[in-house]
């Protein structure tokens, strides 16, 4: 027999290695997607936010059928879709755009709610078979169980309320199960992250709106309110509270987020932050972010524009600047301030809220058939079963149960 050199044989040795070593790493792949894949199907999966009902309301959007993903025109879900993504349950976001602070306008908003919720149970009981509108955390494990997806409603924006105390009961009876206090400009409850000081915080009937929603179990919504305003509802909360599409301040430094400080209140407080996926909430983008400003400096504010028409064309021209700009944030972004808000204050004060139809969505995560996608990373970065379970459903359901049983 020939004997090999022993050049010959490191070599020969090496490349088995590296084969042998491939072979390893696919199989590691493999066990991993195999792993979130079970998971995923075993744990309640819960989205704390989405604006797809103005699609709805617009009369351009059925959400009952399904649209092909990455067009712009089928949005980022539907029922059918939602089942193909493993997502169990939604609350929808009955969205008013914040105008002034005068009767007309509040009627105006107020009929648009009307509207929105009508719309969602109308819609819900078109497709029966398929989603149920949901009031309590029993409802989601129920229509978990029975095949269907559980439809919350949620309100972005307390604009509706104009004023009158008795409307925060209305919307409850309605289905409302949370509401954003503000949205991008202050109203009459409190301060907006993204505007200039008006009450410092929360105005007194802003003081009287939080303890309405804590004597009737609706969860309070900290998203889009300025660090001020977070901070005067947490002095007067009785029951935890939500931030239901913020991201971490330390790793994207936006008045949206929270900053640890932040956190560390929220969770003393048993909230939850639910992680918003809309790009500029996740990585920072100061050429897209003078575009827009530049598109405003054109426009003025959106809120203010009621013209069906301009509004098309300023939405083309954000549109145009989105594409110009792609978007670079990934599902390792997301999974990035999942693990900030853990090592900050823990598993049990972190969740998801995606933010679908009013701007969220990655690499990785353009529309809800990819949220299997998110279980994946984490499972690559060590979470358990137990932990996975906690942040896709766990804690806001925990924290929904809690604002119920502190309502009595």
């Amino acid at each position: 027999m020939r004997r090999l050199s022993p050049l010959f044989t490191a070599l020969a040795a090496a490349l088995l290695l590296t084969a042998l070593s491939g072979c390893s790493r696919k199989l590691t792949e493999e066990a991993i997607n195999t792993r979130a894949q079970e998971i995923h199907a075993n744990v309640l999966v819960v989205d704390t936010h989405c604006d797809t009902p103005m699609r709805i309301t617009r009369g351009e959007f059925d959400l009952g059928k399904r649209h092909e993903p990455l067009q712009r025109a089928s949005g980022k879900m539907d029922f059918p879709r939602m089942k193909e993504g493993g997502l169990d349950a939604e609350f929808f976001a009955v969205f008013l755009s914040q105008r002034e602070l005068t009767p007309e306008a509040y009627e105006n908003a107020f009929q648009l709610a009307e509207l929105t919720i009508d719309s969602m149970y109308a819609v819900c009981d078109r497709y029966s078979d398929l989603a149920e509108i949901a009031l309590t955390p029993d409802d989601a494990y129920r229509l978990e169980k029975e095949g269907k997806r559980a439809a919350f409603l949620g309100m972005e924006n307390g604009y509706a309320l104009a004023g009158d105390l008795a409307r925060v009961e209305h919307f409850y009876n309605r289905g409302i199960r949370y509401i954003t206090l503000c949205h991008t400009r202050n109203n009459q409850i409190c301060d907006s992250s993204t505007d200039s000081t008006k009450w410092g915080g929360l105005s007194p009937f802003g003081e009287r709106v939080v303890a309405e929603m804590n004597r009737l179990g609706i969860m309070v919504d900290v998203s889009h309110i300025a660090d001020s305003s977070f901070y005067d509802v947490l002095k007067i909360t009785s029951a935890p509270v939500i931030a239901s599409h913020s991201s971490a301040r330390a790793l994207c430094n936006h008045p949206r987020n929270l900053d640890d400080d932040m956190l560390r209140a929220l969770k003393k407080n048993g909230g939850v932050i639910q992680i918003c996926i809309l790009d500029s909430y996740l990585k920072e983008y100061p050429e897209k972010d003078a575009a827009y400003d530049s598109l405003e400096a054109v426009w003025g504010d959106y809120d203010k524009i009621t013209d069906p028409a301009k509004q098309a064309e300023l939405r083309r021209d954000y549109y145009a600047i989105r594409d110009k700009y792609p978007s670079t944030a990934s599902v390792i972004d997301i999974v990035d301030h999942i693990d900030h808000v853990v090592k900050t204050i823990g598993i049990d004060y972190v969740g998801i809220g995606t933010d679908f139809d009013g701007g969220g969505g990655v690499i990785g995560c353009n529309d809800v058939t990819e949220f299997p996608n998110i279980t994946r990373e984490l499972v690559k970065r060590g979470y358990t079963e137990a932990q996975i379970r906690k942040i896709w459903g766990g804690n806001i359901m925990r924290v929904f149960r809690n604002v119920i049983t502190a309502a009595g």
